[in-house]
């Protein structure tokens, strides 16, 4: 006989909605890929530290990206109106840190950790990265507190083939 485990801990939904902890903490369990989203443009280079990235379609190729719309980097994201996500190997863990904000870096100055370069868009392309999707900006809207961004991949630059970095219960792993 199956032996399953009481759950630790439930709630429905309703017209108040879901428990925004309970939420949270299941999507902890929920292993994600380690990528940074960069921008550089008129609005200068910046970038943030995302798992919640998506393939949209593969004809026209797109990427969905979510951040938190008090963030500067989606700012000038938005501005820049293009975008790189570089998406990082077990190796990265210091590259993730700087840009999630864990280090005493902002802005201009977080570029200051790993090798840099560009592809068609001018976004900063991490050279050490598993892979590398440079973006225009087509679509931007505000679900709540994030923005969902949408961008045509315009080029893309396939990295050397390494353990992936993973976020889940809180921790960097690698997969």
């Amino acid at each position: 006989m199956l032996k399953t485990q009481a759950p630790l801990a439930s709630a429905a939904t309703g017209a108040a909605g879901l428990d925004s902890v309970l939420f949270r903490e299941g999507m902890s369990r929920v292993a994600g890929a380690v990528h940074v989203v960069s921008t550089g443009g008129a609005r200068g280079r910046a970038g943030f530290t995302a798992t919640a990235i998506a393939p949209v379609t593969d004809s026209p190729a797109s990427l969905l990206v979510c951040v938190n719309t008090g963030s500067r980097s989606a700012q000038a994201l938005l501005a820049n109106g293009v975008f790189c996500v570089n998406t990082l190997s077990a190796a990265d863990t210091r590259i993730a840190d700087v840009f999630a904000g864990r280090a005493d870096l902002q802005g201009e100055a977080r570029f200051s950790v790993g090798e840099w370069e560009t592809l068609a868009t001018g976004s900063p392309v991490l050279t050490s990265a598993l892979v590398s999707f440079d973006c225009r900006l087509t679509d931007a809207r505000i679900v709540a507190t994030h923005h969902i961004i949408i961008g045509e991949i315009v080029a893309i630059r396939l990295g050397e083939a390494r353990s992936t970095l993973v976020y889940q219960g809180r921790a960097y792993r690698e997969l």
